[in-house]
């Protein structure tokens, strides 16, 4: 009897894998206790079209995500930090970076923002932003004394 797993069975598959299982298991066992639903030809299509507006919806995701990524490409964003005798005080964190991102109209978590080496004084540092699982930007973070 082919039945579509609806949760993790061991020795069997991960939950939404179509396997084919002995009757009395699958009647005994799994329909009664919900780890199964009979692979039936409307079952198997309604998953197809599951499916699909999934893989849909992870199209326009990651196309939204690279048209951010293009936009955010090169950008420059600039940080003003408190100074006195030359020195910084404390240093720039990611989530100061985040806040210039925001002003320029880039909605990022700080979490997803890489600095190479922590800066404490100032100049021109690279960063990396991540925005999608495998697009990430580099993008120019120029900190400059504030007044």
């Amino acid at each position: 009897m082919k039945v579509i797993l609806l949760a993790d069975i061991q020795g069997q598959g991960k939950k939404g894998d179509i396997v084919t299982v002995n009757d009395g298991y699958a009647r005994n066992y799994l329909l009664p206790k919900k780890l199964a639903a009979e692979a039936t030809k409307s079952v198997l299509n309604e998953i197809e079209q599951k499916l699909a507006k999934e893989a849909r919806l992870l199209r326009e995701e990651r196309a939204k995500a690279e048209a951010v990524a293009d936009r955010m490409r090169g950008t420059t964003v600039a940080v003003y930090v408190r100074c006195g005798d030359g020195k910084m005080y404390g240093s720039v964190t990611t989530q100061d970076v985040a806040d210039a991102l925001a002003k320029e109209g880039f909605e990022v978590d700080k979490k997803k923002i890489t600095v190479k080496d922590s800066i404490k004084s100032v100049g021109v540092y690279d960063a990396d932003v991540k925005i999608y699982k495998d697009i990430s930007v580099k993008i120019k973070i120029d900190v400059r004394k504030a007044e």
